[in-house]
């Protein structure tokens, strides 16, 4: 079975993290919901809180096919201060392990040296972020082991190809079709 993680920190956009969770347990994997913090409920952007199935220091990294980063300004702030987390991206990125991130949460990816050289998108008017990388306009980009998308209303195109690179296309086609997504 795939395991992936969405990490949350206070201020995250709700829907960009939830859709993957949602989605991607759809299709059967195992996704936990982490919180940075290590607050048992995390509120988002506009402040709905979620109750967290984990914190940090509980996560098994070298278990994970993916770490998943939602947006949200305050929330990607959140994300990118933590140190731990940080290193964990790094060394994913390093071993060529999956990487997700959507809205403002590419800018962690560019910040760190990541998207050199790929393709990647992110919410308009952040593509200053994306360090060295061909800015995307797709809904969902995906180059190499790293997956970005645009914003929240890109978020069924970008947990459907999370969804397609962890277990398939067919699977992400079936998925589509469950929820009757169409696209764009």
């Amino acid at each position: 079975m795939k395991r992936i993680a969405v990490f949350f920190a206070e201020g995250y956009e709700e829907i960009e993290a939830l859709t993957v969770v949602d989605i991607c347990r759809r299709a059967g994997m195992e996704v936990q919901m982490v919180s940075v913090s290590g607050d048992e409920t995390v509120k988002g952007s506009h402040g709905i809180g979620v109750q967290m199935d984990m914190g940090f220091d509980e996560v098994d990294f070298d278990s994970l096919d993916m770490i998943v980063l939602p947006g949200g300004k305050q929330g990607t702030e959140g994300l990118e201060a933590h140190e731990g987390l940080m290193a964990q991206v790094d060394a994913f990125d390093q071993a060529g392990r999956y990487l997700a991130a959507i809205c403002a949460a590419p800018s962690i990816l560019g910040h760190r040296g990541i998207l050199k050289g790929r393709r990647a998108g992110c919410y308009p008017g952040w593509e200053r972020h994306l360090e060295g990388a061909e800015v995307s306009m797709d809904n969902a980009t995906v180059d190499g082991h790293v997956i970005t998308g645009r914003g929240m209303g890109c978020t069924i195109s970008f947990s459907l190809a999370i969804v397609s690179e962890l277990l398939g296309q067919e699977q992400a086609d079936k998925i589509a079709e469950s929820i009757v997504y169409q696209g764009r």
